[in-house]
Formats: C-alpha cells, structure tokens, sequence
C-alpha cells in the first residue's frame, strides 16, 4: 500500500442558494405575436450591446457599462436597459470561464501525450514510479505526435485570446448555427430553421426589484395570476393597459412551490421571470426565480447523529444501504434503477425518479443524511486515459455526475435531508473485499456495488471500510481498547455479555414458555414448580411396581401380571 494517496476528509455539502419554477403560459395568437414582436426587438438589442461589450475586452469599467445602459434606455426603458446589459455581462463571464477550463483541459491532454511520447513503444505503465504507458506501435505514436501539434496550436489560439480578453459568443447557439449548414440531414426546411433562430435569440427576461409591486415592475405576476409586461418605448403602442403595459390573457399558476412563490410576492419582494418560446412544440413558458437567505451548513457530526444511507452511483442505478451510527448495514440493500440513454428530457427524468425513491427511502429509514462520492470524471473520459477503450470512455462521459449531484443536494433541501460527499477513492475495492462476501446469503446476493454502498457510509460516518481490527496482544488489551470498530469507546453496554432471556436453560422447555418464567423465587422455592407442566399419565400400583422392580427379567406381558 506504498502508492495509496491520502484520502481527503469528508463534508457536508451547502444547499442550493436558488429556487427557479416553471409554469405554462397558455396564450391567445394575439398575446404571442406582441410578445414574439417585443422578444425580437429586445434580442437585436442584446445583440448589439453583446458585440460592444465583446470589443470592450478587458477595458471595460463601470464608467463603460453605464454608458450602455444610457444609450438603450431611450429605445426600451431604464429596467430593460439595466436586464439586457446584466445578462450581457454575464455571458460574456460565461464565455471567459469556458476559455479558462478549455485552456485547462487542453494543458492536461498535452501533458498525456508528451509524457506518454517519452516512454519506449509497447512499455508498460507504472502506478507507483508514476510513468504512463507507451504507444504500441510505431503509427500510432506518429499519429500522436500530430494531434499533439494540433493541441498545441488550438492552446495557443485559446491563450491568445484570453489574454486579449476576446471571447466567441454564438446568440442562439452554435449547435444551432451549424444547424443551418445542414438542414437536410436534420429533415428542416430553411422557414422552420428560422423560426427557431428567431425563437432562441429572443430576450423577454427581466430582474426583479425588492420593494416593488409584486416584486417585479417589468414583467408583472399578482397573486391572483394575472401577467403583463412593461413594453418598450418603441413598442408603447401595443399596450392594452394604462402606463404602457400589455396585459396577457393567460393566467400563471405555479404548482410546485406556489406557496412559497405566493409568499415571497405578497411581501414585495424581488421575483426575476423569463419568458420562453419552444418552436418545436408549439408552446411558451415563464419561469420564475429568487434568492434563497443563506442557511448555516449542517456540521457533520449533527447529519449523521442518526445513521446514514451510502449510495455508489453507477451507470444503470443507484445501489443504497442504510447504516446506523457505529457503521453496521441494517435492512436489506436497495437500488434504484435508471435509463440513460434517449433524449435529454428523458435522462433528466429518470434522474429524478431515481433521486426521488432514494430520498423517501432515506426518510422511511430515519437517516438525516445521503453519503455520496464526490466524483469528478473531467480527465477521466480522455482517450489518453483509457486508450481505445471507447465503451468505457462512452459511459464515463453520458454519467450526469454534477447534474446528478446538483439535483440530489436540491431535492434533498426540500426534505430537510444532509447530503455528506466523501472521497471515492478505494471504495468500491475494499467495500468487495470486507463487506460483499460476510453480507452474501443463499436468499441475498449482495453485489459489488452494495458492499461499495456500505465503504461509503462508514467512510462518512469516520470509522474504517473493514469490518474488525486485529486483536490486542496477550494481557494489553485495556491499553490497546477494544478489538472491534464496530462501536465507538463512549458507547455504553458495548462489551456487556449478551442478556439472557428469563426461564431454564433446558433443550426439552423453551425458555420463557411457562406462566411462572420470570419469577425467581419461585423457580428456587422447594415444592413449587417454575413452569406449568403438561398434566402427566398415572403410573402403575404400587404392587406391580414392586413386582416389576424385583424381577428385572419379567415384561409387561407376563401372564402373572
């Protein structure tokens, strides 16, 4: 175990600092044309004010960003104007941080390839000296070498421009973009392809304002449902309603967290909603979003006061194990099974079917907390990594870890459930090793991911993934403490003997079986049975048994009896 690395300590992770609802707006054609025509033109101001805030680069300052604001309120107003520049700035950071974890990838799978390069064709990899495998063949380290150029100079494109501060914005989406090169591959016409460019390029988004009605003065929900939004300048002679609004027919209704949402409006305070047009289907939706108050995060010791449930997170399902304080399984192993494949929507939910049945299954057991692995499959699914394994490459890089975890520590929130990550290293190797043989039944199989279920959560709860120690040596053992793990030195009654149950001791009675089984003294009183006995057959006279006593080779069926 000279090349084990250390592990890293386990912790609570914080909650979600956000809440965002969605309801469906269900609108007349004329509410969909004003608000098809106000998206469009609050999206060519976006635009425009997205290309000068490119230009801008790393000059930017607030004096230029209030510049901006001043020369688009005239065409919309003062609250659009401070939106469209707000979500301006923020796509631009968005882009920036891509550069950065692009330039960060691109240095990790040069890095592969150099050192890779450097070692002998065909030689073997050494985890412990630290050396990665060589190429096995002459064309394969050729074709290496060309890609590593090829990285050097998209590095060196990328690094470019992050200094200069340029970033590469596609409003509307790239996907999208190169969509329009390929319209019959796709099955579209070029007049639906533009549709649905027009429809992701719309901006009908605006930030709320605490201390306003409803918590919004630009794009309005009362509590009663009723919608409207502040039209633009430009647009002012769309509206139906005084101080040029446009009131929609539609009424909103949130179902998940209305209460919430109802509460936060009926104080006045700031509620951001964005309105969305989906070509495909046909439909439109307003979202609904705010700020949670910061919540002091669970320490560790008070989430796993009552036990925890492991989890290991595989490609197919969820295998889970409740264990209580002192790191024993109790119950059986669940899992919760999910199909990764189709469609985004689909994944996302069997995402939450799968974290739903885990969760219920945590409160029915009494645990406060989910332990989980805190993975990271960033370098993980590179080519460098696992050669030409494309299977495995393949399900490393569909496995939702941070949306999946993302989720869970959300849905568990609105339980009041902890969610403890700790390190994944060596879990699922010991877990096979101590735990999946001794909990295997001729009525259970417990599988490898059950065991490694059970390392996370003895990981969580701080004790080791084996399930006994070695023994103490002779006449030592109140220096060296208690042999098992299973139950820390302050718990009590760990190493009294086992409790007997009331009765005798005898295989022919049960214990505990008679009417008098607890009571001592009567068990010890001279002529007073402790168990009720069953009501005996009478023996024989007194004068056959004489008989029979003294004439051992007589029978019962002697005639002189």
């Amino acid at each position: 175990m000279g090349g084990r690395r250390e592990l890293k300590a386990s912790f609570v992770v914080p909650g979600p600092s956000g809440v965002a609802i969605r309801d469906r707006l269900r609108i007349s054609d004329r509410d969909a044309e004003v608000l098809r025509e106000v998206g469009v033109f609050l999206g060519s101001l976006a635009a425009g004010d997205l290309a000068i805030r490119s230009r801008q680069g790393l000059s930017h300052d607030g004096a230029g960003w209030a510049a901006r604001k001043r020369e688009m309120t005239g065409g919309s107003s003062a609250r659009w104007a401070g939106s469209l520049t707000k979500a301006t700035h923020d796509q631009w950071a968005l882009a920036r941080r891509g550069q950065l974890a692009e330039m960060a990838w691109l240095r990790g799978q040069i890095g592969q390839i150099e050192a890779r390069m450097a070692r002998p064709l065909g030689a073997k990899s050494s985890k412990h000296e630290g050396l990665a495998c060589g190429y096995g063949s002459r064309s394969q380290w050729h074709a290496k070498s060309r890609r590593l150029h090829a990285l050097k100079d998209r590095l060196a494109r990328v690094e470019a421009d992050w200094a200069a501060g340029r970033v590469h914005v596609v409003r509307g989406g790239k996907r999208l973009a190169h969509l329009r090169h390929h319209l019959d591959e796709a099955g579209l016409d070029e007049r639906t392809w533009r549709e649905r460019w027009q429809a992701a390029r719309m901006f009908l988004a605006a930030d709320g304002e605490s201390g306003k009605r409803f918590g919004n003065e630009t794009i309005r929900i009362t509590d009663t449902g009723e919608s409207s939004i502040r039209l633009p300048a430009a647009l002012a002679h769309l509206a139906n309603a005084p101080h040029g609004r446009y009131v929609l027919d539609a009424t909103v209704a949130f179902k998940h967290r209305g209460q919430e949402w109802l509460d936060r409006i009926a104080a006045n305070r700031a509620v951001a909603y964005r309105l969305h047009h989906d070509q495909v289907r046909g439909r439109w939706y307003v979202t609904a979003s705010w700020q949670r108050a910061a919540v002091s995060v669970l320490s560790l010791r008070a989430a796993l006061a009552r036990g925890v449930v492991g989890v290991d997170m595989n490609d197919d399902h969820l295998a889970a194990w409740h264990l209580d304080t002192h790191g024993n399984p109790v119950g059986e192993p669940r899992r919760f099974f999910y199909d990764l494949s189709g469609t985004a929507a689909h994944r996302d939910a069997q995402i939450r079917h799968a974290l739903t049945g885990l969760l219920h299954h945590a409160r029915r057991c009494g645990a406060a907390a989910i332990a989980i692995e805190d993975l990271d499959f960033t370098d993980g699914k590179s080519r460098e990594k696992h050669g030409r394994n494309k299977r495995f490459r393949r399900l490393i890089s569909r496995f939702p870890t941070a949306k999946l975890k993302a989720r869970l520590v959300s849905m568990a929130a609105e339980l009041d459930i902890a969610v403890v990550a700790v390190d994944p290293a060596y879990t699922s190797r010991w877990g096979a090793q101590h735990w999946q043989q001794p909990l295997t039944a001729p009525t259970r199989k417990t599988t490898r991911h059950d065991a490694a279920s059970i390392a996370i959560g003895r990981r969580a709860l701080g004790h080791p993934i084996r399930r006994r120690t070695a023994p103490p040596p002779t006449h030592q053992s109140d220096g060296y403490g208690h042999r098992t793990v299973q139950a820390r030195p302050e718990a009590r009654q760990r190493e009294e003997p086992r409790p007997h149950p009331p009765g005798p001791r005898t295989r022919g009675v049960p214990p505990g079986s008679g009417t008098k089984a607890g009571d001592q003294r009567a068990q010890h009183r001279s002529e007073h049975a402790a168990e009720q006995q069953p009501w005996p057959q009478d023996t024989l006279p007194l004068s056959l048994q004489e008989r029979y006593l003294w004439r051992p080779r007589c029978s019962l069926d002697d005639p002189a009896i």
